[in-house]
């Protein structure tokens, strides 16, 4: 699971810029993942800086300015669905429909019901709405180990979207569930699980017996987290579920390892590798977490009863053979110096020009260390020399490349010295070892200083050990020449990655590539199908001799025409390392569809259309799959790779089991107790300051757990941010919220349902359905243009866009303009509120009413469905009693998706356009309202207004009426107008009320002596308050000097009419304050 020398390299480099003190111009090297996924780069300290920042803001009670305080939230009641029915049953919808809504009724059933139909499968003929087209990704397997986290709900909540839109278009979709074996997250599980019930470490087993006990703790556990998917609502096919272990999927490991091998992509080196002594394995630089240690640190280690210390700088002098002098050197691992087999210097420091070509003694060993040069060195870092351990030090590794210098291994795999330090340290822990140097130094007076010295340790995040970079013997993948592929790919099209920043990052880290270690020294995994070849009178051969095959006896055959020897003269020891889990998993989306036979899934469905997946995983896992696909297939294993952000807490900090502040998923869905956060933070092995603040911020944050929010609520937020963007700083508030909007659906349909009840009339098709009133007609080109919107954003990926567009349909245009239009003509609450007379409204456009309400409201659970399938599904199957013509689909999540195309007799960008001027006139008109404490009266209003406007509120009339709440609406047009001249009325009335809806239109409100004067005072000077600042702030952009020639003509004229309309409320409202003071006065 890493690159060999690529993170680790470039993290020394920057850790060691002091102690090593090499220049300024390190080898080349590929740049580290973390500055690859952030542009700019903070140097640690300014990290260390804002983590105590947020830290102290936790502790301190500061809450981030951008968010709201605290959860703040009531007791639902909570509704079950407990009608009997068989598991895959259909839901019964016939029954009461519930008061309120409810996450927990409305989830029942429904998944399983999808499941047992099909309706998640490719095979899918029986769509009347069938395309020719085929869409198909894999899920970002999950480790076996896991449990889902919020990026998890992330991944699900986006693809799943896509996949249903796709769907529910007519394409032949497939999206193959998938869970990666996660070698040494679950061997780590499973020993500990063992150690616990039986007492035994792993190593008290065969390995055949260890791993019946893996397999029998996935039987187990193993089907969990396909569960917890399945609670997302994620349409998976899961006839086609693939595990990385399965024997189909091992047959593929198999054979592209022997492929590669073939091919010389993979070979057999030494090289330095990140070694975790706790686990005996060499692991992946995703397996290595960074602790930032500002000096001096006590630490616990594995392994060790006492803490051990780190974060400080020794120097010590080696004595210059025959010379009588010395040469100081610095290190923060004093116990590699057993190592050392050199002393570098620059060429052109003075202090050393004297030792150029001679040698250093080594103090305990007595063997002789060359003083070399080389320009790397920095002069001025320290004493200007460094020691070089090539065995133990990325750096030093390169080095010894350079001056063909020995590598001596003084540490060896399980963390103890080994016998080439001498009998006084050899079995000697290292960090015991460390001490016991220090003293030794010391006694031979060669014991210079130590000093507090900042640094970056690495540590495995899986043992919690810390890294011990070794020199082994491994199998690596030669990755130059398909880094170069993978990079030409996306240069000529033929790969897109979006969001498009990343094909830079995408191009510089594979530009500067090193091979891949996939050897792992584990038991739980892929074993390397590779076999130490032992032939008679091998024992005289230096060189290791090794083969490979798909099987023991293809190694045995591929063996003896390789060596001229006869089969039973062949002895062969398999490689007991297993594979890197990386290498697996770039196998998956051509191996989970058969490869390397060619199935008919790998036929239909290969190249994926599409991969979706966290943008921290573009090397560790995209990469790969990039590089071996085109390899192994000869084919990209996708077209594109659409990249998510990464979810944050509301601090700003990625969300980490290591710092406690990880969210189930599932305890937004179903609700958790405070309580109960803060044992899960207990369960997990946190640092204690670390545990305090996460349990410091659960306290402050959910002091009173989390609500239920259901599953629907938590996608819709999810998909509500930017996800090609900054990182997604998620709040329950805002899940919350989505809760609330599932609430004003249940609503709206209850409300429906009693008009459709009501209605006598057949309800028309689609298509027969033509809007015929203004409302109507408004309404329908609402949903008309929200259609084209979510079309286009769904093909650009801007799933923020669909969620926003579609809530602002559904709750503004929907719900508080048209609903409150029909509801006084429907249901016939106040019969003086009735705002459509006979002469306005005929009998045939009164009952065309439920047809438009019907299809509105159908078509926008429809648009919904991809992002809430489950409340979407329950309140169509309650529509279905009322559907006019045949039903398509007995699901909603197969009915035809929306189109623009399908719509366009609702088309009318003319009302739409017009009806923005009815929304500033209800607006101004309530806040006018407002103003003089009108709650339950509806008053006159004048309007002042341009001929042009006069109409549009003339046509609107009914709308203006009942949205503002007045009696009537007085038109006075000042510059006349032959068409509008006859419904005209006089001047508003003196002293009245004024607001401005635009230049050419003001609203009045005759005032009225029940007015609370110096309440009016206050607000209009609040409210001048807030426009003289939007007024210079307008006008400070037109003084600037390149206004004229870089300011497009039509902002221009924009900006002058907003001035205009901004200087004349200003005096409107100092003429309104000039006669309230009057009134007051006069009173």
């Amino acid at each position: 699971m890493m690159w060999r020398a690529g993170h680790t390299l470039s993290r020394r480099l920057a850790e060691r810029s002091a102690a090593r003190l090499w220049s300024n111009n390190p080898p080349k090297c590929p740049p580290s993942v973390s500055s690859q996924l952030d542009s700019s780069p903070r140097p640690q300290a300014e990290k260390q800086r804002r983590k105590r920042q947020r830290e102290k803001a936790i502790l301190s009670g500061q809450q981030p300015s951008s968010e709201n305080n605290i959860v703040n939230w009531s007791e639902k009641e909570k509704i079950v669905y407990t009608s009997p029915a068989p598991p895959g049953a259909k839901k019964d919808t016939k029954t009461d429909f519930p008061s309120s809504y409810s996450p927990e009724y409305v989830e029942s059933c429904w998944y399983q019901w999808w499941e047992k139909e099909g309706f998640f499968s490719p095979d899918q003929d029986r769509l009347s709405h069938g395309v020719e087209r085929t869409f198909s990704l894999c899920i970002p397997p999950p480790n076996v180990t896991g449990t889902l986290h919020l990026g998890h709900a992330l991944t699900v909540a986006v693809e799943d979207a896509l996949v249903r839109w796709r769907r529910m278009q007519g394409c032949r979709v497939l999206w193959v569930p998938g869970c990666d074996h996660a070698g040494i997250a679950t061997q780590a599980v499973v020993e500990r699980r063992l150690l616990r019930r039986t007492g035994k470490l792993r190593q008290d087993f065969s390995r055949e017996e260890f791993l019946q006990e893996v397999w029998k703790w996935k039987e187990e556990k193993g089907e969990a987290i396909y569960q917890q998917l399945r609670g997302l609502g994620a349409s998976l096919d899961w006839s086609r579920a693939c595990f990385t272990m399965d024997p189909a999927f091992c047959r593929a490991v198999t054979a592209a390892f022997v492929r590669l091998c073939d091919s010389g992509l993979i070979y057999r080196s030494e090289g330095l590798i990140n070694w975790s002594c706790a686990l005996q394995s060499a692991i992946s630089d995703i397996e290595v977490d960074w602790k930032e240690l500002g000096g001096q640190t006590m630490l616990s280690v594995p392994g060790y009863e006492r803490k051990v210390e780190f974060g400080t700088m020794l120097t010590f002098a080696y004595p210059v053979d025959g010379q009588g002098g010395e040469v100081a050197v610095s290190t923060t691992r004093p116990e590699t110096m057993l190592g050392d087999v050199a002393v570098a210097v620059h060429p052109d420091d003075p202090r050393y020009q004297a030792f150029h070509g001679k040698h250093c003694r080594h103090p305990f060993s007595s063997r002789l260390l060359p003083i070399i040069t080389d320009t790397l060195v920095d002069m001025q870092l320290g004493t200007g020399a460094v020691k070089v351990t090539p065995a133990h030090d990325h750096t030093d590794f390169l080095l010894s490349q350079r001056h063909a210098l020995p590598r001596l291994t003084v540490i060896g795999g399980d963390g103890t010295m080994t016998p080439s330090c001498g009998q006084w340290l050899q079995g000697v822990k290292r960090f015991d070892a460390r001490q016991l140097v220090v003293d030794a130094l010391v006694e031979k007076k060669l014991f210079r200083e130590t000093k507090s010295h900042a640094m970056t340790l690495p540590i495995c995040s899986r043992s919690g050990d810390v890294i011990e970079p070794l020199l082994k013997k491994q199998w690596f993948v030669r990755c130059d020449g398909m880094a170069k592929r993978a990079v030409r790919a996306v240069e000529d099209g033929q790969l897109e990655i979006i969001p498009h920043h990343y094909t830079k990052t995408w191009t510089n880290w594979l530009s500067n590539i090193s091979d891949w270690c996939i050897s792992r020294q584990l038991w739980w995994g892929h074993q390397i199908p590779a076999y130490q070849v032992q032939l008679p009178h091998s024992a005289d051969q230096p060189e290791e001799q090794w083969v490979w095959g798909q099987s023991e006896d293809e190694a045995r055959q591929r063996a003896a025409v390789k060596y001229g020897v006869k089969l039973e003269d062949i002895r062969l020891i398999r490689d007991p390392d297993v594979l890197d889990t990386w290498f697996s998993s770039g196998l998956f989306p051509f191996a989970m569809l058969g490869w390397p036979e060619q199935t008919s899934d790998l036929k239909r469905f290969y190249p994926n259309s599409i991969l979706e997946t966290g943008s921290d995983l573009i090397f560790f896992w995209v990469a790969r799959m990039v590089m071996l696909g085109t390899e192994l297939t000869g084919q990209l294993p996708f077209k594109q790779v659409l990249f998510h952000s990464l979810v944050r807490d509301k601090y700003g900090r990625k969300m980490s089991k290591s710092l406690g502040n990880v969210i189930d998923p599932l305890d937004v869905i179903h609700g958790v107790s405070l309580q109960r956060l803060q044992e899960k933070v207990k369960e997990g092995n946190l640092d204690p300051r670390e545990q305090l603040v996460a349990m410091e911020a659960q306290r402050k944050d959910f002091p009173r757990g989390i609500p239920q929010c259901g599953t629907d609520a938590l996608r819709f937020a999810l998909c509500s941010h930017r996800t090609q963007g900054e990182d997604i700083s998620l709040s329950i508030n805002q899940v919350l919220s989505c809760r609330h909007f599932c609430n004003k659906m249940w609503q709206t349909l209850r409300f429906t349902l009693g008009v459709l009840g009501e209605n006598t009339a057949p309800l028309g098709t689609l298509e027969e359905t033509n809007p015929a009133s203004s409302m109507e007609r408004w309404i329908c080109s609402r949903l008309y243009s929200t259609v084209a919107q979510c079309e286009r954003a769904f093909e650009a990926y801007e799933l923020h866009n669909v969620t926003s567009v579609l809530h602002s349909f559904w709750v503004h245009s929907l719900c508080d303009v048209y609903l409150e239009c029909v509801k006084p003509v429907i249901v016939k609450q106040n019969e003086e509120a009735v705002v459509w007379s006979d002469s306005e409204l005929t009998n045939s456009q009164r009952q065309a009413i439920p047809a438009v309400l019907y299809h509105c409201v159908s078509l926008s659970l429809a648009l919904l469905s991809p992002f809430m399938p489950f409340i979407t599904e329950e309140l169509w199957q309650r529509l279905e009693p009322f559907r006019p013509g045949p039903v398509a689909q007995t699901s909603l999540c197969v009915q035809p998706y929306p189109q623009s195309s399908k719509l366009e007799h609702w088309r009318f960008p003319e009302e739409e356009k017009d009806f923005l001027l009815v929304q500033e006139v209800v607006r101004v008109a309530r806040s006018l309202r407002a103003q003089c404490g009108l709650t339950k009266e509806k008053p006159a209003m004048w309007v002042v207004c341009s001929p042009s406007q006069a109409q549009v509120l003339l046509h609107f009339g009914s709308a203006v009426w009942t949205l503002s709440r007045i009696s009537s609406l007085q038109i006075c047009c000042p510059d006349g107008g032959d068409a509008v001249q006859p419904r005209c009325s006089s001047p508003p009335p003196e002293g009245s009320l004024v607001g401005v809806v635009d230049h050419t239109c003001q609203l009045h409100l005759p005032v009225q002596s029940r007015m609370d004067i110096d309440t009016q005072i206050l607000q209009l000077s609040q409210r001048r308050d807030k426009l003289l600042p939007k007024l210079d702030q307008v006008l400070q952009r037109l003084r600037s000097p390149d206004h004229l020639t870089k300011v497009p003509a039509h902002v221009r004229q924009q900006m002058d009419r907003k001035i205009s309309a901004l200087k004349q409320e200003l005096k409107m409202i100092e003429d309104q304050m000039k006669l309230l003071q009057e009134t007051q006065t006069a009173g």
